[in-house]
C-alpha cells in the first residue's frame, strides 16, 4: 500500500495499491466487450437504482470462471487489472492456443503452468473437483453446481476452506465464516485470491467514486418528509421510530432477506454476526 503526503486536501488520508506485478500489456482484443452503460435507470428511463451513473469509460473482460477446458495445460502470459472486477486477473494460453482469461491466485506469476482436471497436483491455480481436495486446502471459483461454473467465493483476497469430505459432500467454510456443504463432484481452484489490500483502500476524495459510477449518497435524515421516513424534524432530530426504514416504507435492519430456503439443508453453520 502506498500512503501520500498530504500535498492537497485529497490526498489527505489517500492510499493507493501496488500494480507494480501487472504486465504492462493492452487487453486482449478478442476477449474484451463493451457493455451498454444504464445509469441507474430502467426502460422507462426513470432512475430504478439509486446512487449510479457517470464514471470513466471502460472494457468488459470476458472471464473464464467455469474452465471447461479439463486436462490441457495453460500457461500464465501476463497479469492484468479488471475494472469490473476487484481482484486482478490472468492471461492464459491453452497448449492449442487459445486465450482465455480467469482471476489470478494470490502469488502466481508469468510463465507459470495450471491445470483443470478431475485429479490434478494441488497446486496453486490448479483446477479440481472437490472431493479430490485434500482437508484444510484453501480454495477459490467454486462451483454451486456440477459444470454450472465457478459462483462463489471470487472477490479480492477471499478463499474458502476444506473443512471435511462426508457421504458425497465437501465441508467448506466461506470467507462469510458460514460452513456449507458443497457437492464433490463441483470444481474449485486451489488458493486464494489476489489484491488482498483492496478492501484497505481508502479513496480520499469523492471524485474517485465518481470516476467508478458511483453518484452521491443522501442520508435519509437530511430529506424532506416526504421523500424519507427519517425525513423533517428541526436540527439533528432522531428518526422517531424503533427501527431505520429504506425509502420505501419497509424495515431496513434485523429483516430476513433469504427467500430460497431449498437450499436451507445445505448449511451446516451460519454466519457469525458481526458485533
Amino acid at each position: 500500500m502506498k500512503q501520500y503526503k498530504p500535498t492537497t486536501p485529497g490526498q489527505r488520508g489517500m492510499s493507493k495499491e501496488d500494480f507494480s506485478i501487472l504486465s504492462k500489456k493492452r487487453p486482449e482484443k478478442r476477449l474484451v466487450i463493451s457493455l451498454k452503460k444504464t445509469g441507474g435507470r430502467g426502460n422507462s428511463g426513470r432512475i430504478t437504482v439509486r446512487h449510479r451513473g457517470g464514471g470513466a469509460k471502460k472494457l468488459y473482460r470476458i472471464i473464464d470462471f467455469g474452465e471447461e477446458k479439463l486436462n490441457l495445460p495453460a500457461k500464465v502470459i501476463s497479469l492484468e487489472y479488471d475494472p469490473y472486477c476487484t481482484a486482478f486477473i490472468m492471461l492464459l494460453q491453452y497448449q492449442d492456443g487459445e486465450k482465455r482469461y480467469q482471476i489470478l491466485p494470490q502469488g502466481l506469476k508469468v510463465g507459470d503452468e495450471i491445470i483443470a482436471a478431475d485429479k490434478a497436483e494441488v497446486r496453486l491455480g490448479n483446477r479440481i473437483k472437490l472431493k479430490n481436495i485434500p482437508v484444510g486446502t484453501m480454495v477459490y471459483n467454486i462451483e454451486l453446481e456440477p459444470g454450472r461454473g465457478g459462483k462463489m467465493v471470487r472477490g479480492a483476497g477471499t478463499a474458502a476452506k476444506v473443512l471435511a469430505q462426508e457421504g458425497g459432500f465437501t465441508h467448506l467454510i466461506l470467507p462469510s465464516t458460514e460452513v456449507r456443504k458443497v457437492k464433490g463432484e463441483c470444481f474449485a481452484s486451489v488458493g486464494v485470491i489476489s489484491r488482498p489490500e483492496h478492501k484497505y483502500v481508502k479513496l480520499g476524495k469523492a471524485g474517485k467514486s465518481r470516476y467508478r459510477g458511483k453518484r452521491p449518497t443522501v442520508r435519509g435524515t437530511a430529506m424532506n418528509p416526504c421523500d424519507h421516513p427519517h425525513g423533517g424534524g428541526e436540527g439533528k432530530t432522531s428518526i422517531g421510530m424503533p427501527g431505520p426504514k429504506t425509502p420505501w416504507g419497509k424495515p431496513a435492519r434485523g429483516v430476513k432477506t433469504r427467500r430460497k430456503k431449498l437450499t436451507d439443508k445445505f448449511i451446516i453453520q451460519r454466519r457469525k454476526k458481526k458485533k
